[in-house]
């Protein structure tokens, strides 16, 4: 998506609290195009690489229970713009009307295979689609469904300035979210008092500070999370 100025945004977006982040991010356009360029280059390069892992994951998704391989989701991205997201589904059929959007570790709705696919967050490898077709970018804030972004406070309405992304250092240091919210009883309500305002302080930030290298670091960061998750699970298991 293209940036727009200060008077094309949103009017949810024009608020004295957007301010400083849009300002911050207008001195980055050049920086912010070679995102908009490494996006479309290594989603390409990536799925080159992981063709063969989208047939498998389909394959084992298919054989494990009914319903679609993906699993398309309303979510909202750059200026408030709605998509469905692409994800690999890891819950039966129609869990969004068994349950609640948030999900918790113990969650019965996540089938056998989807168990396995969360661990390793294999759902999120079809989310390259998101990033090449410029719904999302590998970096950036998470895309929430519009309920939560209806309780956004001002603030946190310039986490919308940029394309939601695959990952964040939110997403790294809360990636253990579902375990965490599984002792509460209303998890909706957890969710956006206690665990939406921490992750945004994080998201925030990381919009001040942007740039390619702090985006770069943050890839790396969330591979190495993933790979010491697996070894510290397999230990455990062993």
């Amino acid at each position: 998506m293209k940036w727009l100025s200060w008077d094309e945004l949103p009017e949810s977006m024009r608020c004295d609290e957007v301010r400083p982040y849009y300002d911050s991010l207008s001195r980055k356009r050049g920086q912010l195009a070679a995102k908009r360029a490494f996006d479309i280059v290594g989603s390409l390069v990536i799925f080159a690489l992981t063709w063969w892992l989208f047939i498998v994951l389909a394959i084992a998704i298919k054989l494990d229970s009914p319903g679609p391989v993906f699993y398309r989701q309303t979510r909202v991205t750059q200026y408030g713009k709605e998509f469905r997201i692409f994800k690999f589904r890891t819950m039966v059929q129609n869990a969004d009307q068994i349950g609640g959007a948030v999900t918790t570790g113990g969650d019965s709705r996540i089938t056998r295979v989807g168990a396995v696919i969360r661990k390793y967050r294999l759902d999120e490898f079809s989310q390259l689609i998101d990033v090449f077709r410029g719904t999302m970018s590998f970096v950036g804030t998470r895309p929430e469904v519009p309920k939560y972004v209806t309780s956004y406070t001002p603030e946190m309405m310039a986490t919308l300035l940029l394309p939601a992304g695959i990952t964040s250092e939110a997403s790294i240091r809360f990636k253990d979210e579902a375990y965490l919210l599984e002792s509460t009883s209303d998890v909706d309500k957890a969710y956006v008092e206690v665990a939406l305002p921490q992750k945004m302080n994080y998201n925030l930030n990381s919009m001040l500070n942007f740039s390619l290298i702090s985006d770069l670091s943050t890839m790396l960061s969330t591979v190495s999370a993933v790979l010491c998750k697996r070894t510290v699970d397999e230990e455990n298991n062993g």
